[in-house]
């Protein structure tokens, strides 16, 4: 079902691996030229638009885009009591673990009064956008919710892509983590054109700009995410899941198949990779993948996303090759299944998120683990962390000097700015000490 690479006797070094682990087929900037034809429809045409794109790749137009309040607050109390208990459980435990992120506020006094203070100041108003192709994804709510409030958002806009089971509406599960979390303004829209309008808004249905964009979507919301950027900020591109497996003999090759079947079933683009020192471990789990596959209710699916170029069982000589391997994927989700998985860890350098151990499956991670699970996909987390409070934060300085504060670097300034040519510069601070 899958497709074996061996990487045996090759040199483990971050240029050799690049060029060989395994990548989709279609990329992110395939999909540039229509997400950008979408997104300048939206600006011209506003809701003419969004409905259009949504009859055309969503479940059809809403009779209202933006969701009343009223049917937010019937989805509240029409959530099943397990639903609701799981969904709040995991607010307070993602709510909990984002706190962390977020920096307190420091003074660094340069010299007698001389201070520059750092703090972390939240934007004003983000977007958030929630896919609902072919699953439901209340959890990506509290995911990307959970951390803006926790910076301290005060304007939230969610989208997410009509149903046509639900008359073109947002999925009911959907407003019910919405409005669990106290979120009202929500719209039925999706893909690329939703994108756009977060970040242009669209005056005719009372959307504003937002100011940063998050969340995981398919390549078309990747793709204009990339194509917005400028306008709004985004956290990454945020695209078809990815796993990487490291695992060694010890590991439990019905586990690890498991564990690669879960996140193929998102989609079948997903990629789903194995990366062992041990021949008879990826034999075990490749007959693992065959009948764990075989047995899922999206088989189909499930075959699909193995089957393809994105997914392999990768051979290497060790585990430090694995690791090496696993910096050069910079993969979305790393398990890390071995005798020694903290050995290993201390060798990481690139993953969104890393699960340590057999007890720590990506499942937890997609749900009630306390972290989150918007991360980079398609190499991204080689540069770009997941979704943190810090995604809605920009760091920023301010300077306070007194006068004697600014006399004792005068010169130094008058200096610096004739050796640049800028003799204003230093005309700016030398103003200040001449007698009116």
């Amino acid at each position: 079902m899958m497709q074996t690479i061996d990487l045996r006797g090759i040199q483990p070094n971050r240029a050799a691996f690049t060029s060989l682990v395994p990548r989709p087929a279609v990329d992110v900037s395939v999909a540039l030229h229509v997400a950008t034809e979408l997104i300048d429809d939206v600006r011209s045409r506003g809701r003419a638009a969004l409905d259009e794109q949504a009859e055309k790749f969503d479940g059809g137009r809403a009779n209202s885009i933006r969701v009343p309040a009223t049917e937010i607050e019937a989805a509240v109390r029409a959530l099943p009591g397990d639903v609701r208990e799981a969904l709040e459980e995991a607010i307070a435990r993602v709510r909990l673990a984002t706190a962390a992120q977020v920096p307190a506020e420091v003074v660094t006094t340069i010299g007698p009064g001389a201070t520059i203070v750092q703090r972390w100041q939240p934007v004003a108003r983000a977007g958030l956008y929630v896919p609902g192709g072919k699953a439901v994804y209340p959890s990506s709510v509290v995911m990307n919710a959970v951390p803006a409030q926790v910076a301290g958002v005060r304007s939230i806009a969610l989208v997410s892509p009509p149903q046509r089971a639900f008359g073109g509406g947002v999925h009911p599960t959907i407003l019910g983590a919405a409005g669990l979390l106290g979120i009202d303004e929500v719209y039925a829209m999706g893909g690329a054109g939703a994108i756009g309008a977060l970040a242009f808004g669209v005056e005719e249905i009372g959307l504003d700009p937002v100011q940063v964009i998050t969340g995981p979507g398919n390549i078309y919301v990747a793709a204009a995410k990339r194509v917005v950027r400028g306008q709004a900020g985004i956290d990454s591109e945020a695209g078809t899941t990815e796993i990487l497996v490291i695992a060694d003999d010890s590991a439990d090759a019905t586990l690890v198949a498991a564990d690669l079947v879960s996140q193929a079933e998102h989609d079948e683009a997903a990629a789903a990779v194995l990366a062992t020192d041990s021949p008879d471990l990826a034999e075990r789990v490749a007959r693992e993948l065959e009948r764990l596959a075989a047995a899922t209710r999206h088989a189909e699916r499930v075959a699909t996303a193995l089957s393809g170029p994105q997914s392999a069982i990768v051979l290497v000589d060790d585990l430090a090759a694995a690791a090496a391997f696993s910096n050069a994927y910079g993969p979305e989700h790393l398990e890390i299944q071995t005798a020694e998985p903290e050995a290993v860890l201390a060798d990481i350098e690139n993953a969104g998120a890393i699960f340590l151990g057999a007890h720590s499956p990506v499942s937890l991670g997609d749900y009630l683990a306390g972290s989150n699970h918007v991360l980079p996909t398609g190499g991204q987390a080689r540069f770009s962390p997941g979704l943190g409070a810090y995604s809605f934060l920009r760091p920023q300085q301010v300077i306070r000097y007194d006068r004697y504060a600014l006399g004792v670097v005068a010169e130094g300034i008058v200096a610096l700015s004739g050796a640049e040519d800028l003799p204003a510069h230093g005309e700016a601070v030398t103003a200040r000490f001449r007698a009116h």
